[in-house]
């Protein structure tokens, strides 16, 4: 039972921090404001308005019997009710309205109707309380004649209700307001933090980032910051250590090229060298797994444009690239991705005769499909293939002789622009590689 309530709150509070604090801020001080308005509405408005209306009810009556019995002195009577409270008093024979005048749900009405009808009974009298808007018109039937009262509504219900209510209303508003400007400044480092986080999960630097805020989120801030420096700076030196070591590997496989170049047989020389060749490769493949890709810069990419560009680059009839003339961009790093996109279609190439490239646009996404009629992956194996080093023994990889750092490579280089990587069976009967990136 409490698991569900607990699942059901989960579920209808919002995601934001900045809105849940609202509401428990805010929550606490409307619930007090209902609860003191329906105390001094039901104690004290309520009392103090039906002996407000009893009394005017009980005016109207004196007026009405002065009228059956000294009709000579109506004059006198009338004026001076006008003089001293504000009456209006007339009296004619018009035909005697309905009762449809008045407001059911209106408190006033409701106070009004029920002393009119004890005193003069049902049928026998007639208001209205909405036709002026500062005052209130009754009629009172009186033998044959109708005697209509032009009353003022401070007679009718009690002014103080709505200074009650203002002086209620406008400090819960003034403190509401208060609280929106303190959550705001509280978590606005909460807002700078996460989209730092977000930003360095995506290879950016976040040099320019500076703590603030409390105590405790100055030190997250803090500690943050100094995981994103010792990650970058243990990046950067594992880069430049593999870039040293394939430089000083290079220069001896080249001198034994230049030396197998030399040799006169040549059957021996040329797999020596395809040996070497795969050798240069496999150093390739290494150092660009190592490298960080926070090294190249961010920039506005257009996908048409960088997928025309890699078609292009190919110029291989059997690439066919379906461009749905939608312009597409996003923030991301060029280089990188164009190099992943282009290790999927070269392997598409290479293990099958067709490779189709299609983009979708989503609300807030981009999806990237390519399509060959290769062999294909076991469906087991989909998890296994973005291991690094990992290879198939009898089917594909994204590197031919390399050392299974293909996938690998394109799994991060998405990843590290908050996409993702999905393997599924190509429509061609090959091997689908769907990229999900984030507008």
């Amino acid at each position: 039972m409490f698991s569900g309530l607990n699942n059901f709150i989960k579920f209808i509070l919002p995601k934001r921090l900045f809105y849940r604090a609202l509401i428990i801020v805010a929550a606490p001080t409307i619930i007090l404001q209902i609860i003191v308005t329906i105390v001094f509405y039901d104690s004290i408005w309520i009392k103090a308005n039906k002996n407000i209306t009893r009394s005017l009810v009980a005016q109207l009556k004196t007026i009405e019997e002065i009228y059956q019995n000294d009709k000579k002195n109506l004059d006198f009577f009338t004026d001076s009710y006008k003089n001293n409270f504000n009456f209006e008093i007339g009296i004619n024979q018009e035909i005697f309205p309905d009762n449809s005048g008045e407001r059911k749900f209106s408190p006033m009405d409701r106070s009004l109707r029920r002393e009119l009808k004890s005193v003069f009974g049902n049928n026998n009298y007639w208001f209205n309380t909405s036709k002026f808007k500062n005052a209130v018109e009754i009629k009172i039937r009186s033998g044959k004649d109708v005697i209509e009262f032009l009353v003022p509504k401070e007679m009718v219900s009690a002014s103080s209700v709505r200074l009650f209510v203002l002086w209620t209303t406008l400090p819960s508003l003034v403190l509401i307001i208060i609280a929106l400007i303190f959550l705001k400044n509280q978590t606005k480092p909460l807002v700078k933090l996460a989209k730092a986080a977000e930003r360095f999960g995506k290879g950016d630097y976040v040099n320019d980032f500076r703590a603030s805020g409390s105590q405790e989120i100055r030190k997250a801030a803090f500690e943050f910051d100094r995981m994103a420096k010792r990650i970058n700076r243990h990046l950067n030196q594992r880069a430049e250590m593999l870039s040293g070591i394939s430089h000083d590997l290079r220069t001896p496989l080249t001198r034994l090229k230049l030396q197998l170049a030399l040799l006169s047989q040549k059957d021996v020389s040329e797999k020596m060298s395809k040996d070497i060749d795969e050798m240069e490769k496999m150093l390739n493949d290494y150092l660009q797994f190592a490298k960080t890709q926070a090294q190249e810069n961010t920039t506005q990419i257009n996908l048409n444009r960088l997928l025309t560009s890699i078609k292009n680059k190919f110029n291989n009839q059997k690439l066919v690239y379906k461009n749905n003339s939608t312009d597409i961009e996003l923030n991301g790093r060029l280089h990188a991705l164009e190099r992943s996109f282009e290790n999927i279609i070269q392997n598409g190439l290479t293990y099958g005769n067709n490779v189709e490239v299609e983009i979708q646009k989503g609300s807030n996404r981009a999806i990237v499909i390519f399509e060959d009629d290769g062999p294909g992956i076991p469906e087991d194996q989909y998890k296994n293939v973005f291991k690094p080093f990992f290879r198939l023994d009898k089917s594909r990889s994204l590197n031919q002789s390399g050392v299974g750092l293909g996938l690998a490579i394109v799994e991060d280089i998405i990843n590290s622009h908050g996409g993702s990587v999905q393997l599924g069976r190509s429509k061609l009967n090959g091997l689908q590689v769907k990229i999900s990136l984030p507008l």
